[in-house]
């Protein structure tokens, strides 16, 4: 933004000392393009002429502007496509014809970044990223020789996507191809590390076409007729690539060599890990088999190292709960729970507040299964049942390793709660997770697992509980009207005439509406009042009422203000977060 706004104030389109006041009585945190237009200091009109020309002049790239309030990148496509006398179409909702891209080189098309849609009455409709980019009409135009040529101007990120997943889908045929010749020539089981190498290719292309699109797990499946290929995005599932049967035996068998698994065992579940580059990043892959009916399950779940780097700042904490989740991890001991279902992100947390709290003075250790990133400046321990090595016994043998900060990957019989909870009442700081649906759900759970109510309130410090939400998709957001159903399980916790948005769908998100994820989030803190409550046998009720007296934000009003804010929708919010 910064940027832009450098660019108007050299062009004479924002006069820096309004811009000065506009600071000096708003402050910085009000500063934004939008917010300058509503003040009347920039006129919209001017803006879209200067950036139009640094557009062609490629001084700045359109995916610059899209994350900036206020600049409507559609209507700068749309002056881009006036001024070269060609019309501006969201090819969204077109029906793009296949077998029309596929009369063309695939390489020409990426080159150029340029899509044919459809043929209509001899006439060739032809979608361009660049409205000036004269020498892409000529070479385009001479592979419809008789035909008639209108061009119209697109968005790139969208030209791009479809190109590129055609790109994606052509290589997996050739790499198909090459495996059941292979097949064919050597036999259809035996797979060493040097045979078939269209197999690694094949697994390589998967991996980074799964990272490109953000990927949390890959999911690859034997079926009675084919070899699925399928990518969890943002919570859900979406099927990908769709191959012949055969092809599942040298891909399963390939990515147990890689998981240093045993190849021979298809009876029984394994699970293993790797590590690779992709797109010059470091990712682990913890990879599970599992039979099934038609051959094996394969499961990769995705780590991506730098995530351990995270600071809790930046993982999309409100401001309430993340003043008081520092200052739980900050207490000289205790126990600090973060609680959630399974892919809500609380590994990540556990990590980010590791990030926080590490010192070279104290000695912190980790007990997890399995190890999912690893730091530096802190003793790791990887379970190992074959070794007996359990939660338990890790547990007994780190307390006498003079800790002063455990984390625990997860709490999940009562003899680790157990020895977590005596860890955290003699002078121990204790981080763990815990699979429960809310924060204050969290002490029920404990009671539950056979813990005495006296001691849970003696060791609890604070407990986060989080979800993640689908962001909305910037590129295609608008506002929205709910439905009255919708409107009124939310009316209590919004104000009048609230403004609400949506994603409409776009190549972009995968006509999702939806790209990227948020946490929402809850921390409850244990008050002297509240432990009292605990050691009393209080019920969950009455600890709610008190939770509320002591300004407890929950995970819905999180949602509610996100939703708000244009972050996510309020039916996501509902989805996710509403008990």
């Amino acid at each position: 933004m910064q940027k832009i706004i450098d660019l108007l104030i050299k062009e004479n389109a924002l006069d820096e000392n309004k811009l000065q006041l506009f600071i000096n009585k708003y402050g910085e945190s009000k500063l934004s393009i939008g917010n300058l237009i509503k003040v009347r200091l920039i006129n919209t009109e001017e803006m879209e002429i200067i950036l139009n020309k640094e557009l062609r002049l490629q001084n700045i790239k359109m995916k610059d502007l899209e994350s900036i309030s206020g600049i409507d990148t559609t209507e700068l496509l749309k002056r881009q496509a006036k001024d070269a006398n060609m019309e501006y179409m969201d090819i969204r909702g077109v029906q793009i014809d296949m077998k029309l891209i596929k009369r063309l080189p695939l390489k020409q098309l990426l080159k150029y970044k340029v899509l044919p849609l459809y043929i209509e009455d001899e006439k060739v409709t032809v979608a361009f990223s660049n409205p000036n980019d004269f020498e892409a009409k000529g070479a385009i135009e001479r592979f419809f020789h008789g035909k008639i040529m209108l061009t119209v101007l697109s968005r790139v990120e969208m030209i791009e996507e479809i190109l590129n997943q055609l790109h994606t889908e052509e290589k997996v045929d050739e790499f198909t191809q090459d495996i059941k010749q292979d097949l064919e020539q050597g036999g259809n089981e035996k797979v060493d590390e040097k045979a078939l190498p269209a197999v690694v290719q094949l697994i390589d292309l998967i991996l980074e076409s799964a990272i490109t699109k953000g990927t949390s797990d890959i999911h690859i499946e034997a079926t009675e007729h084919y070899c699925l290929v399928r990518y969890r995005i943002d919570g859900l599932l979406q099927e990908y690539f769709r191959m012949e049967q055969a092809i599942f035996s040298p891909l399963s068998s390939r990515m147990k060599l890689l998981s240093s698994l045993d190849i021979a065992e298809k009876r029984k579940p394994q699970d293993g890990r790797f590590t690779k580059i992709v797109h010059g990043n470091i990712f682990d892959f913890r990879v599970s088999t599992l039979p099934t009916l038609f051959g094996e399950s394969i499961v990769m779940r995705i780590l991506d190292k730098t995530k351990s780097m995270v600071k809790l700042e930046d993982a999309g904490m409100n401001k309430i709960s993340y003043e008081k989740f520092i200052k739980g991890i900050h207490a000289p001991y205790g126990i600090v729970l973060v609680t959630g279902p399974t892919g809500s992100g609380k590994t990540t947390t556990l990590y980010g507040a590791l990030n926080e709290i590490k010192s070279v003075t104290d000695k912190t250790i980790t007990v997890e299964d399995p190890v999912e990133y690893q730091m530096e400046g802190i003793q790791q321990v990887q379970i190992n049942k074959n070794s007996d090595l359990d939660f338990p016994a890790a547990l007994r043998s780190i307390l006498r390793q003079d800790p002063d900060k455990i984390m625990i990957g997860e709490i999940r019989d009562q003899e680790t709660l157990r020895i977590a909870i005596q860890a955290a009442l003699t002078g121990h700081l204790v981080l763990s997770t815990l699979h429960t649906n809310s924060a204050l759900a969290a002490i029920g759970r404990i009671l539950d697992m056979g813990i005495e109510s006296y001691l849970i309130s003696g060791a609890l410090v604070a407990i986060q509980g989080q979800r993640l939400v689908r962001k909305i998709c910037q590129n295609c957001k608008e506002k929205t009207e709910l439905s009255p159903k919708l409107y009124e399980d939310i009316k209590d916790f919004v104000p009048e005439n609230a403004t609400f948005y949506e994603g409409k769908g776009c190549a972009i998100c995968n006509d999702s509406g939806y790209v990227g994820r948020e946490m929402i989030s809850e921390v409850l803190v244990i008050s002297e009042l509240m432990s009292t409550m605990i050691a009393n046998g209080a019920s969950k009720e009455e600890l709610q009422i008190q939770a509320n007296k002591e300004g407890f934000f929950s995970m819905f009003q999180d949602g509610i203000q996100k939703a708000l804010a244009g972050k996510t929708t309020a039916k996501e919010i509902i989805r996710v977060a509403r008990s």
